[in-house]
């Protein structure tokens, strides 16, 4: 499936092609922590398909517990996570699914890390739920 996607500014822009299937929740801390919420969607996206369109993302580079490398790609204006990766020549992008157009078409197929998931985000069905603010 095509994907195009842009940070919440509209200084990174951006395309790639991704398999719906491979869309994962993830409940890590550190997703949790550099996301902002309780947990963050992603999907895989091969190098040789993701496409900077305009823009180019400001790189932190997260060390895991496991001592492994991770480039976090976001908008050095607006903050908005693109993209992790392997630091040098990555075969996959995890593009946040958050930025991508065709979010709504993306839903998670599995959920990973669930150890550290907070427990009332697991199931907001009896949160009320308000149109707008």
């Amino acid at each position: 499936m095509k994907v195009t996607g842009q940070c919440h500014c509209g200084a990174i822009a951006y395309e790639a092609e991704v398999d719906p299937a491979g869309v994962q929740a993830c409940h890590c801390t550190d997703c949790q922590r550099l996301s902002g919420s309780p947990y963050r969607a992603s999907v895989g996206a091969p190098r040789d398909s993701f496409r900077l369109l305009k823009g180019t993302p400001k790189i932190y580079v997260k060390t895991a517990d496991s001592g492994n490398k991770r480039a976090q790609g976001f908008c050095a204006d607006c903050g908005s996570p693109i993209y992790s990766s392997k630091i040098s020549d990555p075969p996959m992008y995890s593009l946040r699914v958050g930025c991508l157009d065709q979010r709504a078409q993306l839903p998670p197929m599995k959920q990973i890390w669930c150890r550290s998931s907070l427990d009332w985000a697991m199931n907001l069905e009896s949160v009320p739920k308000v149109e707008r603010q």
